[in-house]
């Protein structure tokens, strides 16, 4: 986000802490599509993803007066809405929409090398936790850095290193086992 747009967050922030109820349409204007993508990227559906973003501004508003300093209020209301999002996921078998998208993704994949490789991917990381699963995807789909990873899921640095670690080890032994089947 560009310096400008944070120095106006942070702005907004300290008047809606002071309980300037003004600002709140400027936030919601600025980061609610946002927060809908972000959560429509973990739950697949935009219904829901709606209904997770509305909830976390319920959230944000409630708890503002919790942040210490505006100039986190990024990471803070990702973390809420990634939260809310996985909270979700957990109330409906995350790992059975997880394994809905993935097999829908693999019938629609070609049978070249490069697709096939991909839909071997798509199946190796059926097998990781949803953990694992979702700082592979920060990291590799999002292009989070492993800080920013780290406070999104509010775990220490250590955690996501280990988490991404393991996920990679485990896909590599998937996927070598699956290359020498072949």
């Amino acid at each position: 986000m560009p310096k400008k747009s944070i120095h106006h967050d942070t702005y907004l922030i300290e008047r809606l802490q002071s309980g300037d109820t003004s600002v709140l349409n400027d936030l919601v204007k600025t980061w609610h599509k946002l927060f809908c993508e972000k959560s429509f990227w973990i739950v697949k559906d935009k219904d829901v993803a709606k209904d997770i973003a509305q909830e976390s501004w319920i959230t944000i508003i409630n708890k503002i007066n919790t942040l210490e300093n505006p100039k986190y209020f990024k990471s803070w209301v990702y973390r809420i809405v990634i939260n809310k999002s996985t909270d979700y996921l957990r109330q409906v078998s995350n790992k059975q929409l997880i394994n809905r998208e993935l097999d829908t993704n693999i019938e629609k994949e070609d049978n070249s090398n490069r697709e096939r490789l991909k839909q071997d991917l798509l199946k190796a990381i059926k097998d990781l936790s949803y953990e694992q699963t979702l700082v592979i995807q920060l990291y590799y789909s999002q292009d989070y850095n492993l800080k920013e990873i780290s406070e999104i899921l509010d775990v220490s640095l250590g955690t996501v290193k280990s988490r991404l670690f393991h996920a990679r080890e485990k896909l590599k032994t998937i996927l070598k086992a699956k290359h020498y089947e072949d």
